[in-house]
C-alpha cells in the first residue's frame, strides 16, 4: 500500500501559488481601501475589504504612473489584476494592475453623511465653544491607560508644568463599545469630578480604528457637557466628528500637552522681562524729569532772585514727586503681597471641604425630616383607616343589615314597600353573600300632611 506523500511546506506554498496564479490570472475585485501605507520602496501596500472579509494588495510603483489619481483610506475602488502567494509568509495577496476609482467607501461615506448632519444642528458652530482656561489646574484624561497617546500628554505636561494634576479616566478607545464607554464617562465626569478640561485621546489609525470617535451620540454628548472638551485624537491628518463637536481640536496628543499646559519657564521669563521693563520705564521718566529740571535749572541761572526761588522750588517739587513715586510703589508691591496672602487664605480647597460638611449635615437633616414625615403620614394614614372602618356600610352590614335592592337592570335600591310588588323577585346584599328573593306580600306605610300614619 502506498503511503501518501509528505509536501514540504515550500512544495505545499509552490503548489497553492502555481494553482491560484493559474485560476485567478486575470480578476476584478471591487472593495474598500484600508491600512494604507507606502514605504521607501514606492510600492503602495493596502488591504480591500468589504463587511465580510479582506484581502491583501500591492501596487507595484511601475504601475502607479498609469492611475489618474493615488488610492487613500476610505475610498471604493475596482482593482484588476491577479492573485499571487508571497511565499516567504505564506500570504496570499491581490497583484494589482489599474484601479478604477469607485467613489468613497462605506464608513467615509457615512462619516460625511453624520458631518453634514450634526453640522446643520449647530452642534459644530463657534459661538457654541466654551472658552478654555489659560491656567488650567485640573486636566482628565479619557483613554486607553496603556495607549503611547497618554503617556506621550503626561510626559510633557509634567515637564511643562510639574504642579498640574492630572486624571485618567480609563476606558476603551477602539471596538463596538468604545464610544458608549467614551460617552458615560464625560456623563459621569461633568456629575462628579471637579476638573476644568476634559481631554479624549488616543493615537493614530485607520478609519476603523478611530471610528469609535464618529458616533452621533457621543458627538452630542461632547456639545452638552458643562466641561470644556478638547479632542486629541490620532494623528494632524485624521478627522473624526469629535473633532468637529469639541471645544478645541488638538493635531496631536503631544501637541495637546503644549496647548492646554502653560511652559513654567517661559512664564517665569515673561514675568521677569516685565518687571525689569516696568523698572527700565520707570527709571527712565525719573532720568527723564531730573534732565528737563537741571535744563530749566541752567537756563534760570542768570535770572533774577524769583526765579531762583522758582528753581528751589521745582527742585523742592522734584525731590517730593520722586518720594511719592517710591512710596507709591512700596504702596503697591504691600498691596501685591496682602492680595497673594489673601488669595493663600481663601483657597478653593477650604472652601469646598466646608461646604462638602454642610451637604453632609443638610443631608442628615433631610434624612430626620423624611423619617419624620413618613412616621407622621403613617399614623394619618392609621387614624383614616379606623374611621373608614367604623363608617363603612360593610361593618354595619356584618351586624346583620342587609341592602335590599330590583333584580333587574338598574339594580334600584329599595327604601320602600311601595316599590315593589307580589311576585316580584329582588336581590338581598348581606356581608357575605347574596340572596334573590319572591316577594309574597308588600306592606308599606305612608303619611299624611298632618302627620297621621296610614297602613
Amino acid at each position: 500500500m502506498n503511503e501518501p506523500k509528505i509536501f514540504s511546506v515550500t512544495e505545499l506554498t509552490t503548489t497553492i501559488k502555481n494553482v491560484l496564479e493559474q485560476r485567478y490570472s486575470f480578476i476584478r475585485v471591487a472593495g474598500e481601501v484600508t491600512n494604507l501605507r507606502k514605504p521607501g520602496s514606492g510600492h503602495c501596500y493596502f488591504t480591500l475589504k468589504d463587511n465580510h472579509a479582506q484581502i491583501k494588495t500591492v501596487l507595484f510603483k511601475t504601475q502607479q504612473r498609469y492611475l489618474e489619481k493615488q488610492p487613500q483610506n476610505g475610498q471604493m475602488i475596482i482593482c484588476q489584476g491577479r492573485i499571487s502567494v508571497y511565499e516567504p509568509r505564506g500570504d496570499y495577496q491581490l497583484i494589482v494592475d489599474t484601479i478604477d476609482f469607485h467613489g468613497a467607501g462605506a464608513l467615509q461615506l457615512a462619516f460625511e453623511q453624520l458631518k453634514v448632519k450634526l453640522d446643520g444642528e449647530g452642534l459644530f458652530d463657534r459661538e457654541s465653544k466654551k472658552k478654555l482656561p489659560l491656567f488650567p489646574r485640573h486636566i482628565t484624561l479619557v483613554t486607553s491607560p496603556t495607549g503611547a497617546a497618554v503617556h506621550d500628554f503626561i510626559t510633557i505636561a509634567l515637564k511643562r508644568l510639574p504642579q498640574i494634576r492630572l486624571s485618567i479616566f480609563p476606558v476603551k478607545v477602539q471596538g463596538e463599545t468604545a464610544a458608549k464607554e467614551i460617552q458615560q464617562a464625560i456623563i459621569d465626569i461633568n456629575h462628579h469630578l471637579e476638573t476644568d478640561i476634559i481631554v479624549l485621546t488616543r493615537g493614530g489609525g485607520s478609519i476603523e480604528d478611530l471610528w469609535a470617535f464618529n458616533d452621533e451620540q457621543l458627538a452630542r454628548t461632547i456639545h452638552h457637557s458643562t466641561i470644556p472638551i478638547v479632542s486629541a485624537v490620532g494623528h494632524e491628518i485624521d478627522f473624526t466628528i469629535a473633532d468637529f463637536a469639541a471645544d478645541l481640536r488638538a493635531p496631536t496628543p503631544s501637541g495637546c500637552a503644549e496647548m492646554l499646559v502653560p511652559d513654567r519657564s517661559g512664564l517665569s521669563a515673561r514675568v521677569l522681562e516685565l518687571s525689569q521693563r516696568i523698572c527700565h520705564s520707570i527709571t527712565s521718566r525719573l532720568e527723564h524729569y531730573q534732565g528737563q529740571l537741571s535744563l530749566y535749572g541752567q537756563q534760570l541761572t542768570g535770572a533774577t532772585r524769583p526765579l531762583d526761588s522758582l528753581t528751589l522750588r521745582l527742585d523742592h517739587i522734584s525731590e517730593n514727586l520722586e518720594h511719592a513715586v517710591t512710596a507709591l510703589l512700596n504702596t503697591s508691591s504691600a498691596r501685591l503681597r496682602e492680595q497673594s496672602n489673601q488669595l493663600k487664605r481663601n483657597d478653593p480647597a477650604l472652601s469646598l471641604r466646608s461646604l462638602k460638611q454642610n451637604v453632609h449635615e443638610i443631608r442628615h437633616r433631610l434624612y430626620l425630616a423624611e423619617k419624620r414625615l413618613l412616621m407622621e403620614k403613617e399614623q394619618a394614614f392609621a387614624k383614616a383607616c379606623d374611621l373608614l372602618d367604623a363608617v363603612s356600610p360593610l361593618a354595619t352590614m356584618a351586624r346583620g343589615y342587609a341592602i335590599a335592592r330590583k333584580n333587574n337592570r338598574k339594580k334600584s335600591v329599595l327604601t320602600e314597600a311601595d316599590q315593589v310588588c307580589q311576585g316580584d323577585t329582588i336581590e338581598v346584599i348581606l356581608a357575605k353573600g347574596k340572596l334573590y328573593c319572591s316577594v309574597l306580600a308588600a306592606q308599606g306605610k305612608t303619611r299624611d300632611p298632618k302627620g297621621a300614619s296610614k297602613d
